[in-house]
């Protein structure tokens, strides 16, 4: 993949609206166009466009076996609403099994290498599993959630997992999100009344102040650059 087929991306769908750029992609990488989501605000909104449109495009998400049930909430009343089917992956067992044998259950509070271990395991391993052979992911990531995402563009290749990148939300204020998730009576994690805006694993979340950053609620004990790996900036 050249910078060439990014640019070409970018000037296709310069003028395009959400909807159009998704029907684009689903024409253009017909079954190789996949949406990766956590039921979180931001994906709930690409939900929404891809069931109500009916654009042929696979949702997916990745059940670590930690979140909460107030995720599980809003993924069942998400599959009732649309009546689109989502794509789960799980982490290989036998790798959970060994890590909790030999570090517990709790290693991740321990260091930041242990933390991006079960990271590893529960997350990035499942995604690869769930991109391979794909052409186009398409992700919930804006701008504003982090410093480490300043710098992305809509259409971008990503060498961790060699694919292309699309961020149609990238752009996108909070408000903005909350706005359309409230016009169109979209389901939302119960969660997110309760100061929780970024949404992980159940032991690796927290609702955060009115003054914290929006990502300062996830991995909360440690001074890192609060990813996992999924979207990881550079080639691990």
């Amino acid at each position: 993949m050249s910078a060439t087929n990014i640019t070409s991306l970018l000037a296709k769908t310069k003028d395009f609206s959400l909807e159009e750029t998704l029907t684009f992609l689903a024409n253009e990488y017909k079954d190789k166009v996949v949406f990766s989501t956590s039921f979180g605000q931001e994906d709930q909104v690409i939900t929404d466009f891809i069931a109500k449109n009916n654009i042929e495009i696979t949702i997916f998400t990745l059940d670590t076996g930690r979140l909460f049930q107030e995720t599980y909430d809003v993924f069942h009343r998400t599959l009732k609403k649309y009546k689109k089917h989502i794509e789960v992956y799980f982490p290989e067992a036998i790798a959970v099994e060994n890590l909790l044998k030999v570090k517990g259950p709790n290693s991740f509070y321990e260091s930041v290498e242990n933390r991006k271990e079960c990271c590893f395991i529960r997350k990035v391993v499942p995604l690869r599993k769930a991109l391979a052979g794909n052409a186009v992911w398409i992700t919930g990531l804006r701008a504003e959630q982090s410093e480490n995402r300043n710098d992305l563009q809509l259409f971008g290749y990503d060498a961790n997992f060699e694919i292309i990148k699309f961020n149609p939300l990238l752009k996108w204020s909070l408000q903005e999100v909350e706005d359309y998730l409230q016009e169109h009576s979209v389901p939302q994690n119960a969660l997110h009344k309760k100061g929780f805006v970024s949404i992980g694993c159940a032991p690796c979340t927290r609702a955060i102040l009115p003054d914290e950053d929006i990502r300062a609620g996830r991995w909360w004990w440690e001074s890192s650059h609060k990813e996992c790996g999924l979207h990881s900036a550079k080639k691990e």
